[in-house]
């Protein structure tokens, strides 16, 4: 059967990896000149920094398949995620931890003296059932704590209120009550060795597997096909001939020094007097090599244009209701295969993309 496949990052290259070598003839069209999507990696030409071109990606996962899946195509090597947060003139640690709880509040607690000093002197009690992000912040945190880490940057992240934002945002956020600065909590945890790009490249590389570069999808394409797979936005596909999805994209000011400039990958930028998020060192995303300069991004998120990249799905009541409408459509189409973040317009990570992949090619049966 002839595949046709509309985009080649993790969802559109594991899809066409797995169905390749089921037998069927794919064909790859990406709109971009590289492969691997938003986790495209390349060199710097100038440091040789290994930089994430759309942002960092750190790859953690507590599904044993999906490790074995990745390390049969590159080498992973160990990294541990850590980040820490400038706010009102001092840096922390996050997430919240002892360490943080301590320092904010010039404290010296032991972890049960600290779990008891947030719940009875901080948290909101009064907030049994938290609807929306600044609910379970302050049901979780408290005012001080969310003031200072989280209302600031969840405004400039998502432009709008942590009011209005669903509480189930802050719950993939932990708050620990031990020293534990390790951002992720997965078993499995690491770095393609050569970047992202690479695994990708040799995911695609099957002889059933012909990939176009610089290419976007045509309905002539797609009329040589046999069947469609679509991990470009959902309603890109219909010519967003309802309205379009709301989307966050980042503005990215890449800058370059001499030696060390933050001394860590992930620096947060919480305070709301500070137009950016966070300031990103791309060199410590691989600690295992030696740079001298190093290359830096400071991320400004805002609303996506028609021609932005889309990173962020907003996913807000008018979004999810136009969504529904969007996924009936798809839902009555025949032949396509809707796929991935864009395609099903959720945030995923990377781990549960490549599982999603690899569960729909698994149970592939073509209208």
């Amino acid at each position: 059967m002839k595949i046709l496949i509309v985009g080649a990052g993790l969802s559109g290259a594991v899809m066409a990896r797995q169905l390749a070598q089921a037998g069927h003839h794919i064909t790859v069209l990406e709109s971009r000149s590289h492969i691997a999507g938003n986790c495209h990696t390349e060199r710097c030409p100038d440091t040789g920094v290994l930089v994430h071109v759309y942002g960092p990606h750190i790859f953690h996962t507590g599904d044993a398949g999906v490790w074995d899946y990745v390390t049969k195509f590159a080498r992973f090597v160990p990294y541990r995620h850590q980040v820490r947060a400038t706010a009102q003139g001092q840096v922390y640690t996050l997430p919240i931890n002892l360490h943080t709880i301590n320092q904010f509040f010039g404290k010296t607690f032991d972890p049960a003296q600290a779990r008891a000093f947030i719940e009875d002197t901080q948290a909101r009690r009064e907030i049994t059932d938290p609807q929306s992000f600044e609910e379970q912040a302050l049901r979780m945190v408290g005012p001080a704590l969310y003031e200072a880490f989280l209302a600031g940057y969840t405004e400039k992240q998502w432009g709008c209120s942590p009011a209005d934002l669903p509480a189930a945002i802050l719950k993939r956020l932990p708050m620990r009550f031990d020293y534990n600065d390790n951002y992720f909590a997965h078993p499995f945890q690491g770095m393609p060795e050569q970047g992202y790009t690479p695994m990708v490249a040799a995911i695609l590389d099957h002889p059933g597997i012909d990939v176009h570069l610089n290419t976007p999808y045509t309905a002539q394409a797609a009329a040589k096909a046999d069947h469609l797979i679509w991990t470009g936005p959902l309603d890109g596909y219909f010519d967003a001939k309802l309205g379009r999805l709301g989307y966050r994209t980042l503005d990215f000011d890449r800058f370059t020094v001499q030696g060390d400039y933050q001394g860590c990958a992930v620096m947060n930028y919480p305070d709301r007097d500070l137009p950016y998020t966070r300031i990103t060192e791309h060199k410590h995303f691989a600690p295992w090599e030696t740079h001298e300069a190093s290359v830096l991004y400071r991320e400004t998120p805002r609303a996506c244009g028609v021609e932005d990249t889309p990173y962020y799905p907003i996913r807000l009541l008018n979004d999810k209701a136009l969504l529904s409408e969007y996924e009936a459509l798809a839902a009555a189409e025949t032949g396509v295969t809707f796929l991935g973040r864009l395609g099903t317009y959720r945030y995923l990570d990377m781990d549960v993309t490549i599982r999603e992949a690899l569960d729909a090619a698994a149970g592939f049966t073509p209208a």
